[in-house]
């Protein structure tokens, strides 16, 4: 039986060796149809590529292969690094205890602890994250501001403030998700539409007499956030009594929990290593 054992296990093993040299075998290809032009020898900015009767190598073949993965990989970057950003945005917010729908303040404005691409020392800063998740909301804005709404890709949504529609006065912004069905008002809102449930809100104020007291005071009494009612403020009796729209009471609005960063260490900026690829 042990003879049986060893003398099949001598031919399997021939049989794999056979295979393996038959498959280490050169391969060979037939020339290639004069009609389709194939450089012999391509000199490219990776090396010298191969492509004897028009087949690469595989020594060409495995720079090719290289060089699209190396591609590949810095298009999966550069495609990415919008989404990267605000998610290493709202991971450092997390961090510092600003969960979404919170905003962070700046009375003192920032300084170098406050890691964040191209955040100015000499401007009064608010800035928070909303999730749209469970339905619209009306973010009422401050007068006077900078301010712009972005969706989680860093996709434009709207400006407000001096350069949005509401003209540096302050003005109910409501934003609506995608994927939302019901009904919506026939005014009183500028209506926004986000393609993600997260939205980011940025508002930025200029120091009035060296100082950010104004702005301070400005954003305490005039930032609120609440969700929209359907058939609340904007829509019309008329509209109830034709059955186009409930008629419903607004909510109630109430200003965000506003976070003093000053001294904190804060780091927004998302990684610029292979932990791109795997970050959460």
């Amino acid at each position: 039986m042990n003879k049986y054992r060893v003398t099949l296990a001598i031919f399997i093993a021939t049989v794999i060796s056979i295979g393996q040299l038959v498959a280490q075998e050169k391969r060979t290809y037939k020339p290639i149809d004069k009609s389709v032009p194939t450089n012999e020898v391509i000199n490219s900015k990776i090396g010298k590529l191969k492509f004897p009767l028009g087949y690469p190598t595989e020594k060409t073949a495995q720079m090719v292969e290289d060089e699209m993965l190396y591609v590949n990989a810095v298009a999966a970057y550069t495609n990415t690094i919008q989404g990267a950003s605000l998610w290493a945005l709202r991971k450092g917010f997390a961090e510092a205890g600003i969960t979404d729908g919170d905003f962070f303040i700046s009375p003192e404005m920032v300084d170098a602890k406050f890691l964040q691409l191209t955040a100015n020392m000499d401007t009064y800063y608010f800035w928070g994250n909303v999730d749209l998740s469970d339905g619209p909301l009306i973010v009422e804005t401050p007068p006077n501001v900078l301010g712009i709404f972005d969706d989680f890709w860093f996709n434009w949504i709207s400006d407000f403030g001096l350069a949005g529609p509401d003209k540096g006065q302050g003005g109910k912004f409501l934003l609506v998700p995608e994927w939302y069905k019901g009904d919506l008002p026939e005014g009183g809102y500028y209506i926004c539409h986000s393609k993600t449930n997260l939205v980011t809100v940025l508002g930025r104020m200029f120091l009035v007499d060296n100082s950010t007291a104004t702005s301070i005071k400005t954003v305490e009494e005039h930032l609120k956030i609440y969700p929209y009612v359907e058939g609340s403020h904007g829509t019309s009796v008329a509209s109830y009594l034709s059955g186009e729209a409930p008629l419903a009471r607004p909510a109630k609005s109430a200003t965000p929990r506003l976070v003093d960063i000053t001294g904190m260490d804060i780091n927004v900026i998302p990684p610029a290593d292979y932990k791109h690829y795997i970050y959460q």
